[in-house]
């Protein structure tokens, strides 16, 4: 890069001062020798010496112009020049000693600025301290800039090369102030491949064209880039050996591609050329741009006209008529255009009557004979015919023609059309009537002298009959209905001949013409359609496909739904496609059936009606079902293992294998199985309610999809109480304790109590206090409260009164069908103190002779409230009320498996009355509601 500069202050006045630099790195100006700056330096300093006295009043500016140059499309930040040190502002001098990271600005702060923001300013960005010039982020595109004429661009450079930027920066403060002209170069880069202006180029190059021929290509490739950037070379894909290509430069630069012909080439081989051009340009590496090039080759009068043959012999009969055909001759010519146009004329060696008698055609080449022969025209004519082209020699043909004299013409047919007929062509109906009369025909014998007879040759539904009473006229008419689908066209000849065996034949057209006849016709009249359930909208179904025989419009098939068939299928009117519009749901409804039309377009129109079925087939889109969220099963305990708890019902709306369900016990498993066909729940041991008077389990029902879908229900087990434990006496706690009663113990006085709990519940733990045995002086003296168990003094002791008295109570639930019951010893020593404690041991150890008085307790039936778990009591009241609802089943199978269990035990019947509680039996009493009374052993 280099930079220019110029100086001008008030002390030197139309002075000029250029720094020559050496040439930094890209993005970066043009450093100035320092031998040369110094030397201005120098110059400068003394001229400011003189001067300085006067500078004090004059106004101290200067205008100075930087050059820089830099590549194309850089990105922002790149480093173009800095303005401080380029101009050697003060504060900037020691960096050529110094170095450019260890200069120290010196002197006042100085600040850049640009004049105005034109074009320029927006592709630089400047430091407005230190001077620093950087590209900006909008990329600079040079061939887009310099096609600009807007501010900012330069005026034409003498280099076609040259795109400037122009920039106006001012420096302040006042003492430092310039107007600095920045020129930034944009060098160009290969950034544009050359394009063809047009894709598709055509040449035209006459076939009698020389080798060497050049022909100019009139679209060459642009390439806004400049210089070696530029399009230089041209080369073809396939020259097919005939072709090259060459490029020329005019005095501007402009390069221009010529096609030059290598070989020689004839249009008749080969008319045109198909390639491809390429044009490169010399960056690096370089780009190409191609356009399809076509070359015609243009056709010039090199063929002459020729005939296939030399010579043609014609017969032709004496009493032919005039305008018959006698020849036709036909030459060719290879060329196009009017270089192919051939006239035909008679050579001058075919004589006059010849010509006369036989006319030729100057363009067709028909020879017709123009005149009748008479017996005095010659029998063999030898015509030459000459074949004409443009700057051609003739072809010559002879045609050879010779007359067979004939004594008698043949007889002459003349028809008469009743049908519609044009140009020879017979046109019929297809729904015409059988008879339908197509034409009279009258048979002529020239000669008058000859019987003539007539029939009809060829097939189809026709005759031919004599019509009476005239002589020689026949009548043709229709024998079977026509049909226009079986066959269009009949092709028939009504043949004359005479008795001297002469005949002539007269061929008739008939074109059967089309009706609406035929109705459409379904390729399937049921068409059986499946498609998956959940389908998406308009979902394609099938493609209705319907024929009708008939032709043009009353072929046309039209198609419509049924009124049977739902809303929300569709059948396309023209193509037949039956769609459905929504998502169709198996579960709603598997199968539709209705029925579609084809409909034609005749007039009236037919119809035919098909039936559509459409199964809807299953997705796994619906997950098992139970009947209830929640089951409750009611069992009484000790039910046998793996005996029918219940039934747990569950659906699946799916159908096969997706339907298909399995349950399983998801928690409890080591007790509890479900039968995963029937879905019965068992228990694989006996359930003891004291143990446990309820579960809860959860059961999961899985089907047989892909992937497959569950869901879980709860299911409650509720154990109903059987009386399977007799009362539990805790208090007293042994048969072997005595409680002292004074003598003076008030009547109705509390004296102590029988406490018991029963583990079973409801009535079966309902508890009756009885004493059913009494031993002493007068042992009536005490009274039980059936419900409470309280033992009371009934009457006043008196002095004959003393003494041990033993009880014995037995304690009963209302378990059905039979309770249990256990037996208490109740001692009680009436005394006013014990004096002989081993005495009354010694009584205590004997045993009791005590008759057994069996009295039912009178009292109200009532559940106890003296219970170990307080938990048991919702169990208990669903029981009861299961119960009062009439559950008589249940209670009568219950009642069977008691009475079966208690056969099984061999005890006897005391044994199953009466339970002895252990002397030294330990007892929880933490469990108890209510604890016991204190009693002392004397």
């Amino acid at each position: 890069m280099r930079r220019r500069g110029s100086e001008r202050g008030a002390g030197l006045r139309g002075g000029r001062l250029r720094l020559q630099r050496q040439r930094p790195a890209m993005g970066q100006p043009r450093r100035p020798a320092s031998s040369a700056a110094r030397g201005s330096l120098q110059h400068l300093f003394l001229v400011l010496l003189f001067t300085g006295p006067f500078n004090c009043f004059a106004s101290y500016s200067r205008a100075t112009e930087l050059f820089y140059s830099l590549n194309e499309g850089l990105p922002a930040g790149v480093l173009i020049g800095s303005l401080a040190r380029d101009l050697q502002l003060p504060g900037w001098a020691a960096e050529e000693e110094m170095g450019a990271a260890q200069a120290v600005a010196q002197g006042p702060a100085l600040s850049f600025s640009l004049a105005s923001q034109g074009l320029g300013g927006q592709y630089v960005s400047l430091d407005n301290r230190s001077g620093d010039l950087h590209t900006s982020t909008l990329e600079i595109d040079r061939e887009a800039l310099c096609a600009e004429n807007g501010a900012g661009t330069s005026p034409p450079a003498p280099s076609p090369e040259a795109c400037l930027l122009l920039l106006d920066v001012l420096v302040l403060p006042q003492e430092y102030f310039r107007l600095v002209k920045v020129k930034i170069a944009i060098r160009d880069v290969n950034d544009n491949a050359p394009r063809f202006p047009v894709p598709h180029i055509r040449l035209w190059v006459p076939e009698n064209a020389p080798v060497n021929t050049r022909l100019a290509i009139e679209h060459p490739a642009l390439d806004p880039d400049v210089g070696t950037n530029g399009v230089q070379t041209y080369r073809l894909r396939d020259d097919y050996g005939v072709f090259t290509l060459d490029v020329e430069e005019n005095e501007s630069g402009e390069r221009t591609p010529y096609l030059i012909v290598m070989g020689a080439l004839d249009r008749e081989a080969r008319g045109e050329y198909v390639t491809l051009i390429f044009a490169e340009d010399g960056g690096t590496p370089p780009l190409v741009g191609s356009a399809t090039l076509t070359v015609g080759i243009s056709d010039v009068n090199d063929n002459c006209p020729q005939f296939g043959e030399s010579q043609l012999n014609v017969t032709l009969c004496g009493n032919s008529s005039t305008g018959a055909r006698v020849a036709t001759v036909h030459a060719l010519d290879a060329d196009l255009g009017s270089n192919a146009q051939i006239t035909y004329s008679y050579s001058q060696k075919v004589p006059q009557p010849s010509k006369d008698l036989f006319h030729l055609d100057e363009s067709k080449g028909i020879v017709e004979l123009s005149r009748k022969i008479d017996g005095d025209t010659p029998r063999l004519h030898r015509l030459i015919i000459l074949a004409n082209g443009p700057g051609c020699i003739p072809a010559v043909i002879t045609v050879l023609v010779s007359i067979i004299k004939v004594m008698m013409r043949p007889p002459e047919v003349v028809p008469r059309f009743i049908a519609n007929e044009v140009d020879g062509v017979v046109y019929l109906r297809e729904l015409e009537p059988v008879n339908t009369p197509v034409a009279f025909f009258t048979i002529k014998d020239p000669d008058e002298k000859y019987n003539v007879d007539c029939y009809l040759d060829g097939d189809g539904p026709f005759r031919l009959t004599p019509y009476k009473p005239y002589n020689n006229e026949y009548l043709l008419e229709t024998t079977k209905p026509l049909d226009y689908e079986v066959q269009q066209l009949y092709e028939i000849s009504v043949v004359a001949w005479n008795s001297e065996g002469f005949h002539v034949n007269k061929i008739i057209k008939v074109q059967v013409l089309d009706d609406n006849d035929n109705s459409p016709v379904f390729s399937q009249q049921l068409i059986e359609l499946s498609i998956e359930e959940n389908n998406a909208p308009n979902a394609f179904l099938a493609k209705l496909h319907a024929t009708d025989a008939d032709s043009g419009e009353r072929g046309k098939v039209s198609y419509y739904l049924g009124p049977d068939a739902p809303s929300y299928f569709a059948l396309d009117k023209t193509t037949g496609v039956l769609t459905v519009s929504t998502q169709l749901d198996r579960e709603e409804k598997e199968k539709y059936r209705y029925t579609v039309k084809a409909v034609d377009s005749g007039l009236p129109p037919r119809e035919s009606i098909a039936t559509v079925t459409i199964t809807v087939l299953d997705k796994n889109d619906n997950s098992p079902r139970f009947i209830n969220k929640d089951f409750s099963f009611f069992v009484p305990e000790n039910f046998p293992g793996f005996g029918e708890i219940g039934v747990i019902s569950v659906t699946d709306a799916d159908s096969g294998r997706n339907g298909w369900v399995a349950l399983s016990v998801v928690n409890g498993s080591d007790i509890f199985v479900i039968d995963t066909g029937k879905g019965i729940l068992r228990a694989k041991v006996s359930l003891d309610r004291e143990q446990q008077s309820s579960y809860v389990l959860w059961i999961e029902a899985v089907d047989g999809g892909d992937p497959a879908l569950s869901s879980t229900a709860k299911i409650t087990v509720l154990l109903l109480d059987i009386n399977d434990n007799p009362p539990l006496v805790l208090f007293p706690q042994s048969n072997m304790s005595y409680l002292l009663v004074l003598p003076s113990t008030l009547p109705g006085s509390p004296i102590t109590e029988v406490y018991a709990v029963d583990k079973d519940t409801g009535m079966n733990a309902v508890i009756a206090y009885s004493i059913i045995g009494r031993r002493g002086p007068r042992p009536e003296s005490f009274r039980i409260d059936p419900k409470t168990g309280n033992i009371t003094l009934e009457e006043a002791l008196m002095q004959n009164d003393y003494g041990l008295y033993r009880l014995l109570v037995k304690v009963s639930d209302h378990g059905y069908p039979e309770p249990l019951h256990s037996t208490v010893m109740v001692n009680l020593f009436v005394n006013d103190t014990v004096s002989n404690e081993s005495y009354i041991e010694s009584l205590l150890r004997k045993e009791p002779d005590i008759n057994i008085e069996e009295k039912l307790p009178q009292i109200s039936i009532e559940p106890t409230h003296k219970k170990i778990e307080s938990a048991s009591c919702v169990p208990t009241l669903v029981a009861l009320s299961i119960i009062s609802l009439g559950s008589i089943t249940l209670v009568t199978g219950m009642g069977i498996y008691i009475c079966l269990r208690k056969g099984k035990k061999p005890h006897s019947a005391d044994e199953n009355l009466e339970v002895q509680i252990p002397l030294n039996r330990r007892i929880n009493l933490h469990m108890l509601e209510k604890k016991p009374m204190e009693i002392s052993n004397i």
